[in-house]
């Protein structure tokens, strides 16, 4: 092999897929099912809104592959740019969003800004007291349960070795080459790619690397099939965690949620995030201040997912700096569904070509300091 791939989520499933594109012999290693982790249990927001502004050239390329994901796949992963708006409700939200506006400009992200009067014509029953919102109309959604699969499947089409419920071993370094020993076999290959999502610190402590990293779970929710009339992806702009709510109605009526609720602390063994129903009816009242007709809705499943969140929220991406041959991509702190494209393009150009055109500095390993 030329690459290992550690992690079978949207990462390492869309990284498979572009270094297999690209003529590299990759084999796909996951503990346990392609996309069953934090991936599957993801909200499936495909935005560039409020993102760190180091992240949007990496944003704009991966919204650009979720435009071409039918075509590469032959299948629809229901990517949908329906719009993204984010609702206002204090002037300091509003002057938040103004701010953050003037300087995403400059990166390549162009957001309108809605008065009250454009709110209720052009998205009825959103907000009723909502001052402003922002709107990004070529950001949408996919489909979680989707995406990752098709990228394996489409990988293996290429020739990639997708591997399953392969607990692994252990990993050595050789001087040249890696070996990857699990349940399923060894694996031996000139370069390892981690992309191990809450458990990639863990592989990168291994090699001296040390990541500041937590394992949390996310508090999700879904809805009784309502009548479809909800288009774009709905958040808010707001400093207080109690409020930061989200949803999007998909296209069987379905009405996803979540957010203002605290995310609880995960476990890495066996790594099995649980939601908490205590919290659930301060999350619906934050979730009814930008649709108040969910308070009607009848909520039908509730789930979490483990996700890695990195001290300063922002991803490791990008070569090693201790071991040759060995690359990270993880710690996306439950914000790297609409990422996860671009990650995969990105970490395929700069392992078979030894560069890459999309900016990567702020995400490196070492940017913490000390060692493992």
């Amino acid at each position: 092999m030329d690459v290992i791939v550690l992690g079978g989520g949207l990462m390492g499933a869309a990284s498979a897929y572009f270094l297999a594109r690209r003529g590299a012999r990759v084999a796909l290693v996951e503990r346990n099912r392609i996309g069953s982790g934090a991936t599957v249990a993801s909200f499936g927001n495909i935005r560039r809104t409020g993102r760190h502004l180091s992240q949007l050239p990496l944003a704009h390329r991966s919204l650009r592959l979720w435009g071409e994901a039918e075509k590469m796949f032959g299948r629809d992963v229901e990517f949908r740019a329906t719009g993204h708006i984010r609702l206002i409700f204090d002037e300091g939200s509003l002057a938040d969003m103004r701010a953050y506006a003037e300087a995403a400009r400059p990166w390549g992200l162009e957001l309108e800004e809605l008065g009250p009067n454009e709110i209720r014509s052009r998205f009825p029953g959103l907000g009723p007291g909502a001052i402003a919102a922002s709107f990004s109309p070529h950001d949408g959604s996919g489909n979680p349960r989707l995406i990752a699969p098709a990228f394996a499947e489409a990988a293996r089409r290429l020739g990639a070795e997708i591997v399953e419920n392969a607990g692994v071993q252990t990993i050595r370094h050789t001087g040249s080459s890696f070996a990857v020993a699990s349940s399923k076999g060894t694996f031996d290959a000139e370069n390892l790619l981690n992309t191990a999502g809450a458990w990639g610190a863990r592989i990168a402590a291994q090699f001296g690397e040390a990541v500041p990293l937590d394992a949390r779970g996310p508090q999700m929710g879904v809805t009784e099939p309502l009548p479809h009339r909800i288009l774009p992806v709905v958040g808010i702009w707001t400093r207080d965690k109690d409020h930061g709510a989200y949803l999007r109605q998909v296209e069987r009526g379905n009405i996803v949620f979540g957010g203002a609720a605290e995310r609880v602390t995960v476990d890495l063994d066996p790594g099995h995030a649980a939601t908490d129903p205590k919290r659930l009816p301060a999350q619906l009242r934050a979730v009814a201040r930008l649709l108040p007709a969910i308070a009607q809705a009848t909520i039908i499943r509730t789930w979490s997912g483990c996700e890695g969140y990195v001290r300063d929220m922002l991803p490791v991406m990008g070569r090693s700096t201790t071991t040759p041959g060995l690359f990270h991509a993880f710690g996306f702190s439950g914000h790297g569904f609409q990422l996860g494209p671009g990650v995969g393009d990105v970490m395929a150009e700069l392992i078979t070509t030894g560069r890459c055109e999309t900016p990567l500095d702020d995400f490196r390993v070492n940017r913490f300091g000390g060692a493992a």
